[in-house]
């Protein structure tokens, strides 16, 4: 009996002795993470900082000092290039939103119902369709038949149409979505509502939507990068010049022209005047006006997009 309780107040005491030295520890662990994670992401952050100064900073500064961080003259002249494009820039930016808002609310209605269908197993095709959308991924019609399809058998070319549907469904979405729906949506919630005589459509709008949040989320985070920063079906479909293009097609324009007069400024009439176009920092503050509202949208959707992805990866 003794000997237990001596052997009880030894592992007793070597607790609290393990105890009171991670206490002594993990204030200098949490330090050290602190600072690494800060590292990380001022990492992460600089390059944009970066660009923005640079956006900020004389063409001719540029030139004669190189890309610094402190330069020692600022200038708005890249920015008053990019203006003097006039209405067509603002109404550029303003096509640009209404194609990312539509377009994300098409995938999202796409993709949820979707996936919906096939992460139940109540579904006869789940697996068909599932590997429909697998083989999608791995093979594709091609630019070509793409083309052909949207322009002779739909003859939407020239229209905002022909930007919103070829990225309207995506077979990623549609597995990312099964997944969290079958991890997160247990079968005897859906038994339940119909028990209680809700429908199919009922029971996937009033008891699985609200708890798909953070997918929905995620999916729609995807969807509003992949139209914001889409240019190329632009450069597709769009060959009429009264047509006003999206932001990232009108920038890369404004691009070509700039450095269409820079290479040709000794052909062409006031040659100083093109030879001090502000071309490098026009460049930056390009990438600044085509990321700033997606950099300020993502604080508001980063709480859903980081439970998205952790809870649709429990299952694959």
């Amino acid at each position: 009996m003794a000997n237990t309780t001596i052997q009880a107040r030894t592992k007793v005491g070597a607790r609290q002795k393990k105890k009171a030295d991670y206490n002594a520890i993990s204030p200098l662990w949490n330090t050290l993470f602190n600072i690494l994670i800060g590292l990380f992401a001022f990492s992460c952050v600089f390059p944009f900082l970066f660009v923005i100064i640079i956006s900020l900073t004389d063409e001719q500064t540029l030139v004669l000092e190189g890309f610094n961080l402190f330069p020692s003259k600022f200038s708005f002249a890249a920015y008053e290039y990019i203006a003097n494009s006039g209405k067509s820039l603002l109404t550029s930016f303003g096509v640009t939103v209404v194609i990312t808002v539509v377009g994300t609310v098409l995938c999202l209605v796409l993709v949820t119902t979707y996936a919906y269908a096939v992460s139940r197993k109540g579904f006869e095709f789940r697996g068909f369709f599932s590997f429909l959308a697998f083989f999608t991924m791995l093979f594709s019609g091609g630019m070509v038949p793409g083309y052909i399809v949207m322009t002779q058998f739909l003859h939407l070319q020239n229209t905002l149409w022909s930007l919103i549907l070829p990225l309207s469904l995506s077979a990623f979405s549609i597995i990312v979505m099964r997944t969290f729906f079958q991890t997160t949506i247990p079968d005897e919630i859906i038994e339940s509502a119909k028990i209680d005589g809700a429908g199919d459509i009922l029971t996937f709008i009033r008891i699985v939507l609200p708890v798909s949040l953070p997918g929905i989320a995620t999916i729609g985070l995807f969807a509003s990068l992949g139209y914001w920063n889409d240019w190329f079906n632009a450069l597709l479909y769009y060959n009429n010049p009264e047509r006003i293009p999206p932001l990232q097609f009108m920038l890369m324009q404004i691009e070509k022209n700039m450095d269409f007069l820079s290479k040709n400024a000794h052909n062409i009439g006031s040659y100083d005047a093109i030879a001090n176009l502000p071309t490098e920092t026009v460049r930056m503050a390009m990438v600044v006006l085509a990321t700033l509202p997606i950099v300020m949208a993502y604080p508001f959707f980063q709480r859903y997009f980081v439970q998205g992805l952790t809870v649709g990866s429990v299952k694959g």
